[in-house]
């Protein structure tokens, strides 16, 4: 293996310029793809932060008993369909008024409890059963509206914010899957091109190689292992590039999303993601150098 290792840093130190080009290209690709999988993992704690608020309010009427609210509540903790419920009482509501007006807090002081509906806050386990679940909800005895939180654009039907936010979680992950294609597409391409050009300038080589009796491991072993390395360099140099930009712009994203963790909070767990991703794009970068090489030398031994 040391033979061989020593083989194919030769051969990269004698074309150093296509070796830049192949990790510069690799780079870009990798810088990329570090970007999109921080940029998919955030809009999938996006998403799960707002499934688990209390997106269904159901305002009670004022005369409401205990009774008829203690049997509501029981009712949608049996619902499978239903998660997260919280019962409000008009002090909360009041509380809840002023932390909002907080700015300007004579707004605070000219109300009281009074005005304030208790109510029944929760959220549903599937964004798509949520105007069934209020249709239910409304026509309870003691229900006086319903409200719906998760809204788009202002006052639209219920049925319309669900599907506008099922069409952002699919075009999301179907938009992150392709664009991951072509990165692994180029990538690939990238690297069968450059190591064919590279067999092709060493062709003279390779065939002394074959007529002294060195056997096919033998040739290839520093080719797919000079693949393997332009891919490695390529992923460290975009992982720490992306890294960089990542820990840069981080203030900016927390201090933009406030509550909303669309990053981990903690440095170990932000780090650990930032791992998770080298880890699996030096999978993915070798994965493509090994098969790009090998068919490159394939399409080399076919055209002697």
């Amino acid at each position: 293996m040391n033979i061989h290792l020593k083989t194919s840093i030769d051969y990269i130190r004698r074309s150093p310029f296509q070796a830049l080009s192949a990790i510069s290209v690799l780079s870009l690709t990798f810088f990329v793809a570090a970007i999109m999988a921080i940029l998919t993992y955030s809009s999938g704690q996006l998403i799960s932060y707002f499934e688990t608020r209390p997106q269904v309010i159901a305002f009670l009427k004022e005369d409401a008993t205990p009774e008829g609210i203690s049997a509501i509540q029981r009712k949608l903790d049996s619902d499978i369909r239903v998660k997260n419920v919280k019962f409000v009482t008009k002090e909360e509501a009041l509380e809840i008024y002023k932390r909002a007006t907080a700015d300007n807090p004579l707004l605070g002081e000219l109300v009281s409890p009074s005005i304030f509906p208790a109510s029944i806050e929760f959220s549903v386990a599937d964004l798509s059963l949520a105007k069934e679940i209020i249709d239910e909800t409304k026509s309870e005895a003691i229900v006086d509206s319903v409200g719906f939180t998760a809204t788009i654009g202002g006052k639209e039907a219920v049925g319309d914010v669900v599907e506008k936010l099922k069409n952002i979680i699919f075009y999301t992950r179907i938009g992150g899957m392709i664009l991951v294609g072509v990165l692994a597409l180029t990538s690939f391409l990238v690297l069968t091109v450059i190591i064919g050009m590279r067999i092709s300038t060493r062709r003279g080589e390779i065939e002394t190689l074959s007529l002294i009796g060195a056997t096919s491991g033998f040739i290839r072993s520093p080719i797919i292992l000079e693949a393997i390395g332009y891919a490695v360099i390529g992923v460290l140099t975009g992982w720490v590039l992306a890294a960089i930009a990542i820990l840069y712009s981080t203030p900016s994203i927390i201090s933009y999303f406030g509550e909303i963790p669309v990053l981990p909070r903690n440095s170990i767990m932000f780090f650990e993601l930032l791992l998770a991703i080298l880890g699996a794009e030096l999978i993915a970068g070798i994965i493509i150098s090994f098969l790009g090489a090998t068919i490159a030398i394939s399409r080399a031994q076919k055209q002697k």
